[in-house]
């Protein structure tokens, strides 16, 4: 199966980083959601509701909506904030990049293990800048709302579409196509993926890149 893709470039300062992955990501995840099931029968059951909530940027003029979910919202975060320190620790202005990636489990009758395989990934690649005064820096906080909301009506379209979702399951297979570990929603089983690029001192010459890379498994 080849997962769809989609991928999203912003420039900004370090501060704006958390708030403007968060945004992507909880758009999406809004989408990637459900209620919990309740199962009556291992094939009939109803579904929960979601519950949702806005949230004001403090470094960004925009607002985003995501579920009204502690536990996602911890989840979702602490993600974010160790790409976002990762990327903000480079001696000079860094890039990198963050994914959100749906997969679904399938069973491996002869080896009594399960293989993850993605469906759909979101990656937010990002350069940082650093403004010199303080009309360009509300010049990019202006460019970078605007490009947000071109991002999130974009996402939401996207989800209009007919595109492969996995199928509902069984109750005996529900873990193997979501997350049923939050305790008042049900995600599509997801995870995090970063990387974040480098350079070196400039008394070192020519910049040499290293990339670090590291898979979030929450």
């Amino acid at each position: 199966m080849n997962a769809r893709s989609q991928i999203f470039d912003f420039t900004m300062e370090g501060r704006q980083v958390d708030e403007a992955v968060a945004s992507i990501f909880h758009t999406v995840l809004f989408h990637r959601c459900s209620g919990k099931y309740m199962y009556t029968g291992d094939a009939q059951y109803s579904i929960g509701t979601v519950g949702y909530s806005d949230v004001d940027c403090d470094f960004i003029d925009f607002t985003y909506v995501c579920c009204t979910s502690e536990s996602l919202t911890r989840k979702v975060k602490r993600a974010i904030n160790v790409f976002s320190e990762k990327l903000r620790s480079n001696d000079s202005c860094g890039s990198g990049q963050i994914s959100l990636e749906f997969f679904q489990k399938k069973k491996n009758r002869w080896l009594f293990t399960q293989e993850s395989i993605p469906w759909e990934v979101w990656t937010v690649h990002l350069d940082l800048i650093k403004h010199e005064n303080e009309d360009d820096r509300q010049l990019s906080r202006e460019n970078i709302s605007d490009l947000l909301t071109e991002k999130v009506i974009y996402i939401t379209e996207l989800m209009n579409r007919h595109d492969y979702v996995p199928k509902t399951p069984s109750q005996s297979e529900l873990d193997l196509i979501f997350d049923t570990s939050f305790p008042d929603i049900q995600p599509y089983l997801f995870k995090f993926d970063y990387s974040t690029s480098g350079s070196t001192a400039p008394s070192m010459g020519n910049a040499v890149k290293k990339i670090i890379k590291e898979t979030l498994a929450m």
